[in-house]
């Protein structure tokens, strides 16, 4: 499967959009940005596709419902707690900065993701 990489455009604006908040950080994965609180991603970039995760089905379910947004990640795989943000957004940092809050905001009630323990290779 192809990744898309995002534009350099397209990292800064989304560094500038995520809240620096406590536990929120900002961190490559597979090619591209993205942001976690507490262990849980809440948002980030798919090329120059930027997402949000909202796990409450009716406020995402408002969402797309706006013009624009989609379905987030690869087609072959989506994502389905997730919202691609419309691309004419871009041009409107306030209202990234709204949805990616609600985003941060619902993620942020939920657990704190505990990493796995590596699994041995000594034999």
């Amino acid at each position: 499967m192809h990744v898309p990489r995002p534009s350099k455009e397209t990292e800064e604006l989304f560094r500038s959009v995520v809240p620096e908040a406590p536990g929120v950080q900002v961190k490559p994965m597979f090619g591209n940005l993205c942001a976690f609180v507490n262990g849980n991603m809440f948002a980030g970039l798919f090329g120059d596709q930027l997402g949000v995760r909202l796990p409450d089905a009716d406020v995402r379910a408002r969402l797309l419902g706006i013009e624009g947004t989609g379905p987030y990640g690869p087609r072959a795989r989506g994502m389905v707690a997730y919202v691609a943000l419309p691309e004419a957004w871009k041009d409107d940092p306030d209202r990234l900065r709204e949805w990616i809050g609600v985003a941060l905001e619902q993620v942020g009630r939920m657990p704190p993701k505990v990493k796995k323990p590596r699994k041995s290779t000594a034999k």
